[in-house]
């Protein structure tokens, strides 16, 4: 075996799938040959970040790491802020990149800049396959694996990928370990003195999720999701009381809590803002949390299904219909209203796609961007099963939801995707388009079209900023989509909208709805979330 195919062998082997990128010299056609023969497909991106965002929203499916692709340099830079995303997601992600070999390091300008070093803060890993590309590999991948999960850089020269090399021998990934007995007992202790616990399920619970309904469905209590966590219980289910980002409109909830409970809530997923709750907290986590919001009453460390399922209490004073009235006053704060002469409600875009999917008995799943469209996408599609909704939560990235649908729509074909985006989103990684037509996936793109960076807007306050600083001419991304290979549609008003998402559901291939919504109702749903 050569080197790349020792690293692909490798990879094949814990489960990777595909692999996103773009490639150049050096190593990347031999990685990409290696990729074919062990029949992980190879799928070309349009720009490095979109790739590296693919793998990242691809490992979180596949639960297993995900490698993405690049040339040295500028290959590399391009990809940063694709691998910030996944470290900050905790999603495993392998950066293969090309290197320099010493030679090269002895003479060489041209495109030289330190690899490791750029992306030392936002890797668990960083590592050269030079002469033993097998233990190069387990390395990177005992990184990428080990809690929290995350991404690794492996630097492959041309040399090292067409060097013979020994076989990797078999990776093991080491399950999380049991939690601590007596924390278990100190928890259990909480519990039984509490008589209205509330439970917040973030990006941790997603392999627990049976587990955490039962504990639920045990303490009838109410449960808030994090936007990663949405899923975990169904935003229809009797118990679900909305979601939790660390602002102000979960605190109708929190605050009458004598117990509460983190399944799985890592902090990276909540704004920064001081906790502001009194009552004990038990924070069931895969590994300490550092830094923390607060200094919890117990910390159950280890596996979060098996920590969930050793949980138990007795129903308490929660009264069913008291928990779903909280959830409607919750969803009420957070309404859109109806849109005016500016456009469509952000709010009835959402709730018209979800119609437009039920009617055909079609469940996608949905990416979301970064701005102020995700707060109507986030409160009000609602998800039956963990994985539904995809989202860059920690790092908040725009340009995100494109190439984390194309990623979710070649992970199940079948179900296919939805990518809720805003225009400034789109402009950021519009050439991922053309990477989705010529995939053929099953993707529609809908656009909340107003010309403005809206979330941005609201915050500039009184400030008198220069003319075009948060703005632009508004753009036709229909006609730019046609061009790009896509069925596309635009849209004015509600039954433009439902008309367009219909026939662009009905497509076989990539799809994009250009929605011109209202922006006018975004600060007061602002101002409910976040206070």
């Amino acid at each position: 075996m050569n080197g790349a195919e020792v690293i692909m062998a490798a990879l094949k082997q814990v489960g990777a799938r595909c692999m996103f990128g773009v490639p150049g010299g050096g190593s990347s056609l031999d990685l990409m040959a290696a990729a074919k023969a062990e029949g992980i497909a190879f799928h070309l991106a349009r720009t490095e970040t979109g790739a590296a965002i693919m793998a990242s929203a691809m490992a979180e499916l596949t639960r297993a790491p995900c490698p993405v692709l690049t040339t040295r340099g500028p290959g590399v830079s391009s990809a940063a802020n694709g691998m910030a995303n996944a470290s900050l997601e905790r999603a495993p992600v392998i950066h293969l990149a090309d290197g320099f070999t010493a030679k090269e390091r002895s003479f060489a300008t041209h495109q030289v800049f330190d690899h490791a070093a750029m992306l030392r803060p936002v890797t668990r890993a960083q590592l050269r396959a030079d002469a033993l590309p097998g233990a190069a590999i387990h390395a990177a991948l005992h990184a990428a694996l080990t809690p929290p999960y995350g991404p690794a850089l492996l630097e492959v020269t041309g040399e090292a990928s067409r060097a013979e090399a020994s076989a990797a021998a078999a990776f093991t990934r080491a399950p999380p370990a049991a939690a601590d007995a007596q924390a278990i007992t100190s928890a259990q202790e909480i519990l039984a003195a509490a008589s209205r616990p509330v439970i917040i399920a973030g990006l941790e619970a997603v392999d627990a999720a049976p587990q955490l309904r039962a504990l639920a469905q045990a303490l009838h209590c109410p449960v808030l999701v994090t936007y990663k966590g949405k899923g975990v219980l169904p935003d229809l289910h009797p118990l679900f009381a909305g979601v939790f980002t660390g602002g102000a409109a979960e605190v109708p909830v929190i605050a009458q809590a004598d117990c509460i409970i983190l399944a799985g809530a890592d902090p990276v997923e909540w704004i920064a803002r001081p906790w502001k709750f009194t009552a004990p907290v038990i924070d069931v986590a895969l590994v300490p949390r550092q830094p923390h919001y607060m200094v919890p009453a117990v910390t159950v460390t280890g596996d979060i299904a098996l920590s969930l399922a050793q949980l138990s209490g007795m129903p308490g004073g929660w009264d069913p219909r008291e928990i779903i009235r909280l959830r409607a006053q919750w969803l009420a704060a957070l309404a859109n209203g109806p849109g005016g002469n500016r456009g469509i409600s952000p709010q009835a875009v959402v709730e018209l796609a979800q119609a437009a999917c039920r009617a055909i008995a079609r469940h996608p799943r949905i990416s979301v961007d970064a701005g102020a469209h995700m707060f109507p996408a986030t409160s009000f599609w609602q998800a039956e099963h963990p994985g539904d909704l995809l989202i860059s939560n920690g790092l908040a990235s725009m340009g995100y939801a494109l190439p984390a649908g194309i990623a979710a729509a070649l992970y199940d074909p079948a179900r296919g995707a939805i990518a809720f985006t805003g225009d400034g989103g789109l402009l950021m990684c519009l050439g991922e388009l053309a990477a989705a037509a010529s995939l053929g996936v099953k993707l529609t793109v809908v656009v909340f079209n107003d010309s403005t960076l809206s979330l941005i807007d609201i915050k500039k306050g009184e400030r008198n900023l220069p003319e075009g600083g948060l703005d632009w001419p508004m753009a036709d991304f229909a006609t730019v989509a046609l061009g790009l290979g896509a069925a596309a549609w635009r849209a004015d008003d509600e039954a433009g909208f439902a008309s367009a998402m219909a026939a662009a559901l009905a497509t076989d291939g990539l799809s994009l709805v250009d929605a011109r919504v209202d922006p006018s109702s975004y600060p007061k749903q602002i101002t409910a979330l976040r206070g």
